[in-house]
């Protein structure tokens, strides 16, 4: 029988942003009901964060085995075992699960429902059998894989981020579509594990980060053996031909003419996400909407005021953390009442290849195009740190951005762990900090941690070794 019910808050979507609004609210106090028709943890749980970090996890091991011999130890080529891997991966997802699940939620007091969410007015919507009328709503339905309009590509078994690591065998050649930053993770992991791999991009690879910081990257993804194109184009995907009784395999055309052909014998789309806004009927609610996403303010409020949007479907960066970024947004709004906003260039973001690449704030070139020539670009490469040359890990850079006043604008690293060494350069960013304040820290020796503070102490070099000082100096030493 259908059955209503009132609430304070019902979230649509039990993925990073959903379930972070869920959980806050209740505990605050709020009565909240969860949506969700399909996985609880979202992408990132099932499809996304965890099983790829899973792979370049098991990649980067197998790498290891290939570079022991640079430490004197005996290297050789590692042997992947297709179904062990698909069972680490689902293992590392099954390991979380529990975090993310029904039952954890309902014990925190949530109502969960499991079915797909419909506006039905501009404070209801249906979910199942049941009809929910509540205060405020949050749309937390994320986003899916897209998939450019390349003649014949709706016609093969082509793989996405979905679908990939269930794989139960090793591709010959993996053919990639798209070098942003899942194309080039998962070409790189592959190929550390066994496979041929060619990447295709129809413009620049890793186009959003710094140019100087990405050569490091598709520097290393190259001498691995990752063929890399940029600029091109692809004029048809077809079947190829089977050999030996295997299956098919895949030959994409590229060029205009289609005259040059690539084959393969496993196809990745990586090139870009749709968000997941047409089964909610948001004409209903009031709720305006793009191909790119819900329509919302800097407060993540939609065209309706009584809802709003988080994560990947509300159009801006689709990361985890910036779908966790805005539930406090919306907590602080939809339960406090609280002036909250957006501020997007704080938030950072990591491509996990090896070496990986991290960046929060402006990039040299955008720093450029707002402060003109009133700005100063730092660097300190990872071969001038002694940890980097004990590991033998000296590829890489940290290029920071400042201003006039030396207040650091933005930053990017290239090189290890590169996401765990931006976290001072995050708060550098948000709270306006001058670099001065990074130079005069105390950091353990020897740690890949010190590349921070030698370039920040890096601005203050010309300025305090000038002839000026120098006059300063000698002017005190006369005064005994």
């Amino acid at each position: 029988m259908a059955e209503s019910v009132e609430t304070d808050i019902c979230v649509i979507g039990a993925g990073s942003g959903g379930l972070s609004v869920a959980a806050g609210a209740v505990q605050m106090g709020a009565r909240v009901v969860l949506v969700e028709k399909g996985l609880m943890g979202g992408d990132c749980l099932n499809y996304g964060c965890v099983p790829s970090k899973s792979l370049i996890a098991a990649g980067h091991a197998a790498q290891t085995l290939r570079d022991a011999g640079r430490f004197g130890i005996a290297a050789g080529e590692p042997a992947v075992d297709p179904l062990a891997l698909r069972e680490h991966v689902r293992h590392v997802v099954a390991s979380i699960a529990p975090n993310d699940s029904v039952e954890r939620f309902q014990g925190l007091g949530v109502r969960v429902v499991k079915a797909a969410a419909r506006f039905t007015g501009p404070d209801t919507l249906e979910a199942g059998a049941l009809t929910v009328r509540a205060r405020r709503f949050v749309i937390a339905t994320g986003s899916r894989p897209g998939a450019p309009p390349i003649p014949g590509l709706e016609e093969v078994p082509y793989l996405t981020n979905e679908t990939i690591f269930e794989l139960a065998e090793r591709p010959e050649h993996l053919i990639v579509v798209g070098g942003g930053p899942i194309g080039c993770e998962l070409a790189q992991a592959h190929r550390r594990l066994g496979a041929r791999v060619t990447v295709l991009e129809a413009f620049t690879i890793l186009g959003k980060d710094d140019p100087e910081l990405t050569a490091v990257v598709k520097a290393r993804l190259e001498r691995e053996g990752v063929v890399l194109r940029e600029g091109v184009s692809i004029a048809r995907v077809e079947r190829g031909d089977a050999r030996d009784g295997a299956s098919a395999g895949f030959r994409l055309r590229l060029g205009e003419d289609g005259a040059e052909v690539v084959e393969g014998s496993h196809l990745l789309v990586a090139a870009g996400r749709r968000p997941n806004v047409e089964p909610l009927n948001l004409e209903a609610a009031g709720v305006a909407y793009t191909a790119k996403g819900v329509t919302v303010d800097d407060g993540l409020r939609t065209s309706n005021r009584r809802i709003f949007a988080v994560g990947d479907v509300a159009g801006g960066l689709q990361f985890t953390h910036a779908a966790g970024y805005h539930a406090g947004i919306v907590i602080r709004r939809a339960l406090f009442r609280l002036p909250a906003r957006v501020r997007n260039h704080v938030v950072p973001w990591v491509t996990y290849t090896d070496p990986e690449l991290a960046h929060v704030g402006l990039t040299e070139a955008q720093a450029r195009e707002r402060e003109g020539e009133k700005i100063e670009t730092l660097r300190w490469p990872f071969a001038e740190n002694d940890r980097a040359q004990a590991e033998r890990e000296t590829e890489g850079l940290i290029k920071v951005v400042v201003d006039r006043r030396g207040r650091v604008l933005g930053a990017t690293i290239a090189g290890p762990r590169a996401g765990e060494l931006l976290a001072p350069w995050v708060l550098a960013v948000d709270q306006g900090m001058k670099i001065g304040r990074l130079a005069g820290l105390v950091l353990p020796y020897p740690t890949l941690s010190e590349v921070s503070k030698r370039v920040a102490g890096s601005y203050f070099t010309p300025r305090l070794f000038s002839e000026r000082t120098r006059t300063i100096v000698r002017w005190l030493l006369k005064l005994g």
